[in-house]
């Protein structure tokens, strides 16, 4: 009895299994989510993602060493007299004037770095790297040293150009700064505490950052690759090795890196370097008036629904007075690029060329009014 019980157990088995092969070899949409066919077996699979096409970039070397050899570490000093307190005396001031002149001097040296922007030459850099040295040494990548003289400095943009003389001087590929996105990576390159050429990776935190109280012209490229005191003047690349910014300054309490480094983007380097190579010195547009930002009450007040920005004063007989431009006008657009902060209206207006006429749009007594104002020269700042 229980001999036959088995039997007909061991055949419902067999057919059982033989239908499965069969749904499984004509049918296998019928088949469990999930399922897969394996020679004739059923073999459950967890369900896995969809895997991303192309290939996972793992090293940047190649940008690296695309770009290094163009980067140069810039050791700078100058002599200085010693300074002491007793001199702000007023009343030793007064009957030995002189006296400051008879301190005895000292060399102050300081680093930086600096990008080979020319095989003829010319190193971009950071004004501030090199301001008051009467003494600049390059050190390349190679291991030269080369002696440099400053070609033209711009400390509105804190930009300065030098000149070197050397042969087969790599040069580094400038980059576009309209292809580059927030998230993009990038390495920063430099001479960080005078250690030599060093890499460091990061991603553009953000763009067009401004209102910092850094420079008077602010667009800045802000990431969190790691930038130390040295490395300002070097490099930032993208992941092909091409220039988008010569690192500038850092945001940090403490003196070293935290993550919140900004660079002067390649487009506003690559425009004052060409003047400062050509001319020696940055010629600006300007107008003769103080701008202020334009906010919410301010705008609902005038009755003003677009963007733009308040005139607080203007320059007796400057441009914008003689064109009739007013304290309390708010200016909409020049030229009809508009000028939605106090920024993008100093960019806009220092792009305009000396002698020539503008035409600017500005909103006064809730309606738009268009002026024809012939651009000046901005004076050098002080």
């Amino acid at each position: 009895m229980l001999r036959k019980l088995w039997l007909i157990f061991a055949q419902a088995c067999t057919v059982a299994l033989a239908a499965l092969f069969v749904v499984a070899t004509l049918r296998p949409d019928l088949l469990p989510r999930g399922a897969d066919r394996a020679g004739g077996n059923v073999v459950l699979l967890q369900e896995t993602a969809t895997p991303v096409t192309g290939q996972r970039v793992t090293t940047y070397a190649d940008a690296a060493k695309k770009a290094m050899p163009a980067v140069v570490n810039i050791y700078t000093s100058k002599e200085m007299r010693q300074r002491n307190p007793v001199l702000d005396d007023p009343l030793l001031r007064r009957y030995f004037p002189d006296l400051a002149e008879r301190m005895p001097r000292q060399r102050a040296t300081s680093l930086g770095s600096g990008v080979i922007v020319s095989s003829e030459g010319y190193v971009l850099t950071n004004h501030h790297v090199i301001e008051g040295a009467d003494d600049i040494q390059l050190v390349l990548a190679d291991g030269r040293r080369l002696q440099a003289r400053v070609r033209g400095t711009d400390p509105e943009s804190d930009l300065a150009v030098l000149k070197t003389e050397g042969e087969s001087l790599p040069a580094i590929t400038f980059g576009n700064l309209e292809t580059v996105h927030v998230g993009d990576v990038v390495l920063a390159i430099g001479n960080p505490f005078g250690f030599g050429n060093t890499v460091t990776l990061g991603i553009v935190s953000a763009l067009g950052r401004s209102h910092l109280g850094i420079n008077r012209f602010e667009d800045f490229i802000q990431t969190d690759a790691a930038i130390n005191p040295g490395s300002s003047g070097g490099a930032l690349v993208d992941a092909a090795g091409n220039l988008i910014g010569i690192n500038s300054t850092i945001y940090s309490q403490s003196g070293g890196s935290l993550g919140i480094g900004f660079a002067i983007p390649v487009s506003l380097a690559r425009a004052v370097l060409e003047q400062l190579i050509k001319d020696g010195e940055v010629t600006r547009g300007w107008l003769g008036i103080e701008p202020q930002e334009l906010t919410a009450e301010i705008a609902q007040a005038l009755a003003l629904d677009s963007g733009g920005v308040l005139i607080r004063s203007v320059v007796p007989n400057g441009p914008a007075d003689r064109a009739g431009i007013a304290p309390r006008d708010v200016i909409v657009d020049i030229d009809g690029k508009p000028t939605r902060d106090t920024s993008s209206l100093l960019a806009r207006i220092a792009e305009l060329s000396p002698g020539t006429s503008s035409k600017v749009t500005v909103w006064r007594d809730r309606k738009l009014v268009s002026v024809e104002v012939s651009v000046a020269r901005r004076p050098k700042a002080p």
